[in-house]
């Protein structure tokens, strides 16, 4: 029987920080998340970051620059 995964500290991340860094990031490969933010309903321990929904084409343009990122 394997252990559910721990969660990782995330106390030390800035949410508004992960958010502006990954923003940047899709930009850089031309992609955008309008709806990306950081989930106001999140509590102060977990802070989430809120990606939203996305048309299909930038689904497909997440995953195949995700894929060159790993290939790379």
């Amino acid at each position: 029987m394997t252990s559910a995964p721990e969660m990782p500290d995330v106390s030390g991340v800035d949410p508004f920080a992960a958010v502006e860094s990954l923003r940047a990031a899709l930009d850089r490969a031309g992609i955008v998340f309008p709806s990306l933010a950081v989930d106001p309903q999140g509590t102060p321990r977990v802070r989430l970051v809120e990606l939203g929904r996305v048309r299909p084409d930038v689904a497909m343009r997440l995953a195949e620059a995700l894929q060159r990122g790993r290939a790379a």
